[in-house]
């Protein structure tokens, strides 16, 4: 065997081993879409353009306040008193981690939108984008 041929098959054999080691047999990550931020701006769209832009008689004494830039790691939406933004928050969604793993809470959830809300949400985080 000449020296050239040598050389580009033992190439190849470190190749193979090389590759063979990067193989894993973790589980694949989840997708990109499924973790905090993504899914809470699914939520946020979902919540502005169904709840708040359409006019809806559910939220008219409401506000929706975006908090999606956390450095907590934990984007969330508000739900806030129409003429008073800066009050605190009535109703708090929020996810973390990846996959996401949604909260809600505030006493806006214990009113009978609450139930709503909550449907909606969760529609939303699956990836849903209608109105209901």
């Amino acid at each position: 065997m000449s020296y050239g041929r040598f050389l580009a098959l033992a190439s190849a054999v470190a190749s193979i081993v090389f590759i063979a080691g990067c193989q894993s047999s973790r589980p694949a990550a989840a997708p990109a879409s499924s973790a905090a931020l993504p899914t809470m701006e699914r939520v946020a769209l979902g919540a502005n353009g169904c709840w708040f832009k359409s006019g809806d008689p559910a939220f008219k004494a409401y506000r929706l306040a975006p908090e999606l830039n956390s450095f907590s790691g934990r984007p969330r939406i508000l739900i806030v008193p129409r003429n008073s933004p800066e009050a605190r928050p009535l109703a708090v969604v929020q996810a973390e981690g990846h996959p996401a793993r949604l909260q809600a809470f505030g006493p806006l959830l214990s009113e009978p939108v609450g139930a709503r809300i909550t449907t909606d949400v969760r529609r939303w985080a699956a990836g849903d984008e209608g109105c209901n």
